[in-house]
């Protein structure tokens, strides 16, 4: 089989590097890649935010199945453009992604399926916006969305009405996000533990992929401003049997009947972000792709091919049995570029990237890296993910920074607390 992944990012240079290794993958072609999944499959160049160049690729190099890694080509329906062709791909259509590309969308779908999430109030405009802050109908701290996709940077938790105000401002008014911040939605703020839950859906059937806990905040102890994560570990020691069972019931099956029933049926990853309240599991957020970071320290643990998963999946021929995982934990700590989330410092000489990798129990996946003059230098605000794997949680976290110690890059920062909530779980 010759798989192309679309996305360039450490997520689908974690679908790369497995994929690379199954003896029913011929080749592994990815567009547009980066210089670590060079290693793994062949990069060719392409914009994922032209589905129809996408495409051109997929029929040009005949690929038999295409993988989308990204929530962008999805939201602009590469999905429906290739189903039209005749092309197997995995992923969901542009309506059924809207799961994830609109939070109002969302919110109402949950709010129609009874799929336990927070009070919202979705506001069109500025002064709808402003005027519900000033009722506080949701009381503080406030959470405020973008409705659209703005690279996982698009919530903020106001302590207070002032903050909450200025966010309004800064998102709608001035356009922060862009088209994104066109409408936002106000959510009350859940008290409890956050946690992921992933499946792989074929439009009727669905196959858990198990949990992980992501870090959104750039800062330790869980400070700082919202990025598309700083790391995770996997698998959550918050999933119980009995509370994973919950997520099943509660919230992944009422989901996908509830698409099945509106129209669009949902194929491929569904991400579930959780928060484990006192009264139950409650939904933060849908992915309509598998998470970044979490792919990364997820899919060395499956232990069956994942090109078979995917085929499956992509055809709807699902099993009706959960995917095989080891049970080593891994833990991802980003190592992300000086003045990221905000302004990014690019071009930055990375070292020590092979001497990370032939740590024992260690891997590494390249998210905003290039090639320039030979040399390794940063591309992006997320550089890498550097995995580390053992018996213990606190043996996979120390693997993990022993080995993101031998990379060095001017203004690399990076948090020095992933992994520490699986250790100090209950």
């Amino acid at each position: 089989m010759r798989i192309l992944v679309i996305g360039g990012g450490a997520r689908e240079h974690a679908m790369a590097w497995k994929l690379s290794q199954e003896r029913d993958v011929v080749e592994v072609i990815c567009a547009p890649g980066n210089p670590g999944i060079a290693s793994v499959a062949r990069c060719i160049p392409a914009n994922p935010a032209d589905p129809a160049q996408l495409l051109a690729i997929a029929v040009r190099e005949r690929v038999e199945l295409t993988i989308v890694g990204p929530e962008l080509p999805l939201s602009l329906g590469v999905v429906d453009l290739f189903a039209a062709d005749g092309r197997a791909i995995l992923g969901p259509s542009k309506a059924a992604a809207a799961l994830e590309s609109s939070k109002a969308f969302a919110k109402d779908f949950m709010a129609r399926h009874a799929v336990p999430t927070a009070r919202f109030l979705v506001c069109d405009s500025a002064d709808a916006a402003l005027a519900a802050i000033a009722r506080e109908a949701l009381g503080y701290p406030l959470v405020l969305k973008a409705d659209g996709l703005a690279s996982g940077k698009g919530v903020v938790i106001a302590e207070d009405r002032a903050v909450a105000e200025a966010t309004v401002r800064a998102t709608m008014v001035d356009r922060r996000f862009g088209d994104a911040g066109a409408r936002i939605v106000l959510e009350e703020f859940l008290v409890g533990e956050e946690a992921s839950y992933f499946v792989l859906a074929d439009g009727t059937a669905f196959v858990p992929l198990g949990s992980a806990q992501d870090h959104k905040r750039i800062f330790d102890d869980d400070l700082g401003p919202n990025t598309g994560g700083m790391g995770a570990f996997a698998p959550s020691p918050l999933l119980t049997s009995d509370m994973e069972q919950r997520v099943i019931d509660e919230i992944v099956r009422p989901v996908l009947d509830g698409m099945a029933r509106e129209g669009y049926p949902f194929r491929g990853f569904l991400y579930v972000g959780l928060m484990l309240t006192a009264t139950g599991p409650k939904v933060i957020e849908f992915n309509v792709r598998f998470g970044d970071p979490e792919a990364q320290v997820v899919l060395p643990m499956l232990d069956e091919d994942l090109s078979w998963l995917l085929a499956s999946a992509a055809t709807g021929a699902l099993p009706s049995r959960p995917a095989r995982f080891r049970r080593e934990p891994h833990v991802g700590v980003v190592l992300a570029a000086g003045g990221y989330p905000d302004n990014p410092e690019t071009g930055r000489t990375i070292t020590g990237v092979d001497q990370a990798a032939a740590e024992p129990g260690a891997l590494v996946f390249h998210a905003g890296t290039a090639r320039r003059d030979r040399a390794l230098v940063t591309a992006g605000g997320r550089v890498l993910t550097v995995v580390g794997r053992g018996p213990t949680y606190e043996e996979a976290i120390a693997v993990a920074y022993r080995a993101a110690a031998h990379v060095q890059f001017e203004g690399m920062q990076f948090r020095r607390d992933i992994g520490r909530k699986a250790v100090t779980a209950p």
